[in-house]
């Protein structure tokens, strides 16, 4: 015990545990949800002695705030980490060596996800360049065996081994990028409207009072602890649970496509393009091209030997593939997406974010992944504290800098969250966000005057370096002062943009 250093494994257990957002001790495994019985296991494997630690996608069912204790304790951890996920911002917060997997191929990186990237664009540009050499000399070589070269001298044995070995090597191919813009089902002025929208499970308040309207162009990223009352705002929309008062208004023209975190029961002797084409044999594109299911596949990622196979023989990550695939092929024009990137991998996701630039419709998702939520969204609808919503214009970096600038801190009401299962607890209180606040109003009057003297400043600025071009002390001191005022005037213009598209949004409700 003592050469183990056990003496303080219960303090470090309970520490690693309330890390990981588990706060009653003594609750029995049986009454935790699925994501907190993920969660205890993780923390089962953080405290056991070790010199290598192996984790596989450590960071789902993990809220953001976990996932960010979560890359602390790493940090800060002795001894080697191996692990697979998808979460590209948390590895490139913990991780200094790459390891890629690649058409069979294994590939090593030092450095983190972001180096990883830039060195693998250099890796397939020098593959791109051999591969069009390998063409060249293959063309050439071509040519001399058609001219009926026969193997008469060792020199032309090796020449023709050159040539069935230069035609039997496996080709470089780039990843395409996902580009296809898909006509969804034409949206209606109306759309969606959460008019004073209540829900509560017996005496747990989970959504209080929501009021809002969505707009044509809404990307909209539902954050917050794990079992606070994501899912339960995704299920209104779904229509699988009904508000207790208000009411939530769905435009007739809205055709809702859901990829819910469990996927559908599937049949698993179907063929994988079987499944596809249950909802749709093509869809189109918005210039009337059509697009088959097979080449729809293809696009993500499923090849010929892989569609014609039977659903029983895939992988969990290609079953969620193909579960997403069929959604999107039933052209929807409000995609709602709860956790899409639980158990796909990061080329998948890179197809799921192009295609989402095309998409010509509302995307309403709940996610952990950082990464995608800056990718998608522009609005932020985050489940803050003591059961307040508020509503965020930009993506997750945008509002994560809105707090830190405000100096904001939120409390989690934690008993709501740990003390039942995630589908019957929680408790939100929302707030209706859409009008100015007091502060925000007087700022949105005076941030013109403001920026316009901001403006002046630096132009005074640089009017004193020309006036004292030869004084370098005097010099330095004013670049000093611009490079201040600079970046008080670049902060100046996010506040101008940010309260500006929220007195548009007012406005447009006023309508």
């Amino acid at each position: 015990i003592d050469r183990l250093n056990l003496w303080d494994l219960e303090s470090e257990a309970k520490s690693v545990l309330t890390k990981l957002g588990i706060h009653n001790f003594s609750q029995k495994m049986r009454e935790l949800s699925g994501g907190q019985r993920k969660r205890v296991a993780l923390a089962c494997a953080l405290i056991t002695p070790c010199e290598l630690l192996i984790l596989d996608e450590p960071t789902n069912h993990l809220d953001n705030d976990t996932i960010n204790k979560l890359e602390d304790y790493l940090n800060s951890r002795k001894g080697s980490l191996l692990m697979i996920t998808h979460d590209r911002y948390f590895l490139d917060r913990v991780t200094n060596r790459i390891l890629e997997l690649d058409r069979g191929r294994l590939f090593s990186y030092d450095g983190n996800y972001s180096l990883f990237l830039e060195k693998k664009m250099e890796r397939l540009q020098v593959e791109a360049a051999m591969e069009d050499k390998r063409q060249n000399l293959l063309r050439k070589e071509l040519a001399w065996v058609r001219r009926g070269a026969q193997a008469r001298s060792t020199k032309q044995k090796a020449r023709l081994q050159r040539f069935d070995d230069l035609s039997n090597r496996e080709s470089f191919k780039e990843a395409e990028k996902v580009d296809i813009s898909v006509a969804s089902t034409r949206l209606g002025r109306k759309i969606m409207e959460f008019n004073h929208v209540a829900k509560s499970f017996g005496d747990r308040c989970m959504i209080a009072d929501l009021e809002y309207t969505l707009a044509k162009t809404d990307r909209i990223g539902i954050v917050g602890p794990n079992g606070i009352g994501k899912s339960t705002l995704i299920n209104l929309i779904r229509g699988t649970l009904k508000p207790d008062s208000g009411e939530l208004v769905i435009g007739e023209t809205v055709k809702i496509g859901a990829f819910a975190q469990d996927s559908e029961e599937m049949n698993p002797t179907m063929r994988a393009i079987d499944y596809i084409k249950e909802n749709s044999d093509y869809i189109e594109t918005a210039d009337g091209t059509r697009i088959t299911a097979s080449q729809m596949c293809e696009r993500f990622l499923f090849n010929g030997h892989l569609q014609y196979s039977q659903i029983q023989t895939l992988s969990g990550g290609e079953r969620r593939r193909l579960y997403l695939l069929r959604v999107l092929m039933d052209a929807p024009n409000v995609l709602l997406l709860d956790e899409p990137t639980n158990d796909l991998d990061i080329e998948t996701l890179n197809r799921l974010e192009d295609y989402l630039d095309d998409f010509n419709g509302i995307v309403i998702t709940v996610s952990h992944d950082r990464y995608f939520l800056d990718r998608i969204c522009n609005k932020i609808f985050a489940f803050e504290g003591r059961g307040n919503i508020n509503i965020y214009t930009g993506n997750y970096s945008d509002y994560l800098a809105f707090k830190e600038r405000e100096g904001i801190v939120f409390e989690e009401d934690e008993k709501a969250v740990e003390s039942k299962p995630v589908a019957t607890v929680g408790k939100v209180r929302t707030e209706k966000k859409l009008k100015f606040s007091y502060a925000e109003q007087k700022e949105f009057e005076t941030i013109d005057d403001d920026i316009a003297a901001l403006e002046e400043k630096i132009t005074a600025c640089d009017e004193q370096l020309i006036e004292f071009a030869t004084d370098y002390v005097k010099i330095q001191d004013i670049m000093t002062k611009k490079e201040q005022v600079e970046e008080e005037l670049a902060l100046k213009y996010e506040r101008w943009e940010y309260l500006n598209q929220l007195a548009e949004e007012i406005e447009n409700q006023k309508k």
